[in-house]
Parts: C-alpha cells; structure tokens; sequence
C-alpha cells in the first residue's frame, strides 16, 4: 500500500518531509538537532529524552485529538524516513555535548546517568521507521545502560518484522483507545483495513513473546470513545494483555480536531480504577488521580498525566539557552507556559519572559481557534511558527 499525501496527486513509497521549521532560523546554532530533543521530565518515563523516526507527521492513524496537528502522509508501508545513522549520528553529539557541560561544570566528578529512558517517538508512528532495529541498538551503544522506550499506536504489532525490531526495546508504550469499531474510526481515523479488532489482536501476539515492561494506553475524547461498551469490552481485554501499567488520559493540549474534546477527571479516575484492577497492575500513582497535563518532548503526540512529585526541580538558564529550549518544544506541539515550566525545569516566570520574547520575534503565537484555546487554568497555549520572511 502506498502512502496517502494529502494535496498530492501521487506519492512514491519512501517520503522525507521537510521539517516546517529550522532553529537555526532563529537561533545560532551550527549544528543543529533535527531529530533528538530534551530531556524533560515524563510522568511515565522520568527525565525522557526524545527521539524522532519520521522527521515529519507520516502516520497510519490521522488521530482527531493528535498535538502536532493532522496527519501529512498516511500509510502503513514502512521505509528509512529518518535513517539510523542520522539519528543516532545526533545522539552521539547530544551526548558529547552533555559530557562536556558535566566536564566544565563538574570538573573531574563523576557524570550521573543523563537520562532515565530513551524514548523512540516522533510526530507519527515510530514503527513505521524499517531502520528501528538499528536505532535501538545504536541507543544502547551510545548510551549504555539508559532503558529504551518506544511508543506505537500498535497497528504494526501483527507484523513479524516489528516485532522482530521491538524485541530489543526495554519498554513499550502501546496505545488502543477504543475496541468499538465504530467509535475506533470516528477517533482514531486509521489507513484502509486497519481494524480495532485487529490491533488488538496483534497487541496481544506481540505481548506474549515480548520480554519487557508493557505501559498500554487509552486516550479517552468525551462522547466518543468514553462509552460503557467501550470500557467493558476494554476491561476484558486487559485481563487478556495484562499490561505493567493502564495509563489513562484525555486531551490537555489542543488536537487536530476541534471535535476532540477532554472527559473530566471523575471519568479520568473511574476508568483507571477499572482497567489496571482488571490488569491486576497496582494502584500507586493511577492517571485519573491528581493533574492532567501533557508532557512536552518525550516523544509522544498523546497526552499525558503526572502527578505534583513528577515536577523536576526549578533551574534557571541563560536567556538564549531557555528559548531555545522553550522554542524546541512549542514547535513539536503546543503548550502553556506552566506545562514548559514543569517539563523544562524553568521557573516560571523566566518561562513566560521567554515566550513574550519569541512571540516579539514572530518565532511563536497564541494558539487560536482550537477546541482547546486555553487549557483547565485558563492558560493559554503556544505554538512555534516559522518566521516571517522580509
């Protein structure tokens, strides 16, 4: 099956898409990472540093509520979009660049471990990436020790080859919002054939010869997928998979729809009670309990839930240093000032400074006419934008 592109009359197999946007635009930088973004702190993965497969948003789902916007190139056939020696070419600079911070500001101190995963990810589907084999085990090359992570919304998971290529992963973080047919397509918009049923089904193939930890997530939309049927037929399928983990979350960022919507945190609660005692997975820190809020740059295009201990600790940064960081992350998805504050580490206030200043560049704006304009505490949301040519 060929790619679907959308405002294109044909499409070739393998499709690089330009980035909408360069740093280097804005910021001085003469070597810029395209393609490896963070640290941050992740309420599922702890400090999280990001990697994009794609290079652009090449997905088998065209997701209503996805953060980083509709869905350019729609396929299910897998192809190099980023290839492993760019990618982990990257790596190693990001981490030649954190030895050499630690080495001029630590002196001869020993380096702690920078990072708590690597998180294979993008702005679409990650598997789709044929070159995810040699990722992963360049990951492991490069940064000995660091768990690898890989989100997937799960629709290759029947596949011999992915399953394969996941094999050498230390996580997977799969997601399966709904099992209702109808409310599968309504929400999650996926390539031709691709049936809930049937990511399910491939779900459960991989899960029995994987070795690793499980983290299944659902992404509720109100009055679309949070319906009863939904969440019996997930509970049994859950005693099935029997994931480590049910991550339960909702909308905290605007999606590609304004008809996606966020459920309250009651439903938040109650499906996660549910479905992680279905799965037998303990209760300590359940998605439904405590503040919503999305995580900047661990790769994920889903939300995300943490709780008030997952906030790292505020440190200020050099001007220049803090919007570029705050200018990475807005530019991959939208986020309020609060949300970058607690994903970057930032005090606040230098946050806000930061963004008033690439707002006055023309390098950020407002996000305006979303279904989600301003978040719970009326926050409003950023967005990067290339800038202004002339």
């Amino acid at each position: 099956m060929h790619p679907t592109v959308k405002g294109a009359a044909h499409a070739a197999p393998c499709i690089r898409l330009p980035h909408a946007f360069s740093h280097k635009d804005v910021f001085l930088d003469s070597m810029p990472l395209a393609h490896v973004f963070g640290p941050v702190a992740s309420g599922r993965l702890g400090r999280s540093l990001g990697l994009d497969l794609l290079g652009g948003r090449v997905c088998s789902m065209d997701c209503l509520y996805c953060e980083v916007g509709a869905t350019d190139v729609h396929t299910c056939e897998r192809a190099p979009y980023v290839p492993a020696h760019v990618l982990l070419d990257e790596l190693a600079r990001w981490r030649d660049a954190e030895a050499a911070k630690h080495d001029a500001t630590q002196g001869g101190s020993p380096p702690a471990a920078p990072v708590d995963h690597v998180t294979l990810g993008g702005s679409g589907e990650p598997c789709l990436n044929s070159d995810l084999a040699r990722i992963i085990a360049g990951c492991r090359d490069i940064l000995p020790g660091v768990p690898v992570a890989v989100l997937t919304n799960s629709t290759l998971l029947h596949r011999d080859d992915v399953r394969a290529d996941l094999a050498g992963a230390d996580v997977v973080l799969p997601s399966l919002d709904s099992l209702v047919e109808s409310e599968f397509r309504v929400l999650n918009r996926p390539c031709k054939g691709v049936t809930a049923r049937g990511v399910a089904d491939g779900l459960l193939g991989f899960a029995r010869g994987f070795g690793g930890r499980i983290y299944l997530e659902v992404l509720l939309a109100r009055g679309i997928n949070d319906t009863a049927e939904n969440l019996a037929l997930l509970r049994d399928y859950v005693r099935q998979l029997a994931p480590h983990r049910v991550d339960v979350t909702t909308l905290s960022r605007p999606g590609a729809s304004p008809r996606a919507l966020p459920v309250g945190r009651d439903v938040l609660a109650r499906w996660s009670d549910e479905l992680n005692t279905a799965a037998g997975c303990p209760q300590t820190a359940p998605a439904g309990h405590g503040p919503t809020a999305a995580i900047p740059d661990d790769g994920s295009r889903r939300a995300a839930t943490v709780t008030n201990a997952d906030a790292p600790v505020s440190r200020s940064l050099d001007t220049e240093t803090l919007q570029e960081a705050v200018l990475r992350s807005i530019t991959r998805r939208p986020q309020t000032a609060p949300q970058l504050a607690k994903a970057l580490g930032a005090p606040l206030g230098e946050v806000r400074k930061a963004l008033d200043e690439l707002t006055a560049r023309g390098a950020c704006a407002p996000v305006a006419e979303t279904a989600l304009p301003r978040d719970t505490d009326g926050e409003i949301f950023h967005a990067g934008r290339a800038p202004r040519n002339g």
